[in-house]
């Protein structure tokens, strides 16, 4: 089964495609702010030098956040239109998942983390010889997060390619592709339509729309 992968919550284009969970192509790549203006090219150029077209594609998975409000609509926007326009299955995963996936086995805990900015972060607590989550995916203070895990004993180590300070072990994040698609590979499928972007907070126009609203109803 031919396979494409799409992320661009972040500021990186990670892309792939894959036989089963084999890496036929892929690119990471960072575009900062050009994710608009590449992503899709970059895509094309893939499928094009891997002699793929895309009627060859039999699913897709794509990150659906959290992370960066922009790359997200932009993964989506891809995926969807792809996923409805050619009939292929879609399946999304969180980003803080696939960051797990993406850890190794050389720690008791992974902690998945992506800057959310003003001191929160979207994080979550993955046990990583039993194969679980500790804490499931939230928008939280990453002072709340530290306090949490000083309950936790065994090593512990952060995944980010963000500025986060914390007296850890920080390993950047480089996603294994292949384990990521064969762990997701055989979840059921979704409406193209029916998925949304995860991301665990309010947009900041959501937010003051909201403020209107409560002020309003106060008046």
């Amino acid at each position: 089964m031919k396979t494409l992968y799409l992320d661009t919550s972040s500021s990186f284009l990670y892309t792939a495609i894959l036989e089963d969970s084999k890496i036929i192509k892929e690119i990471k790549e960072k575009l900062d702010n050009n994710l608009s203006v590449y992503a899709l090219p970059r895509i094309e150029e893939m499928l094009k030098d891997a002699n793929i077209n895309i009627n060859e594609i039999e699913k897709i998975i794509v990150v659906n956040g959290p992370g960066s409000f922009t790359g997200i609509r932009i993964g989506l926007t891809i995926a969807k239109t792809l996923a409805w326009a050619k009939e292929i299955p879609i399946i999304p995963i969180s980003s803080l998942e696939a960051m797990s996936l993406s850890a190794g086995e050389d720690y008791d805990y992974v902690v998945p983390a992506i800057d959310a900015r003003r001191g929160f972060v979207y994080a979550s607590i993955y046990d990583n010889q039993n194969d679980k989550f500790v804490m499931h995916e939230k928008h939280i203070s990453l002072n709340v997060l530290l306090v949490a895990l000083e309950s936790i004993q065994g090593t512990t180590t952060f995944i980010t390619n963000d500025n986060i300070e914390v007296d850890y072990n920080i390993k950047p994040y480089d996603p294994d592709i292949s384990k990521i698609v064969e762990n997701v590979m055989n979840r059921e499928s979704v409406n193209p339509h029916a998925i949304d972007a995860n991301y665990l907070k309010l947009t900041e126009a959501e937010e003051n729309k909201l403020k209107e609203e409560e002020n309003d109803n106060g008046n």
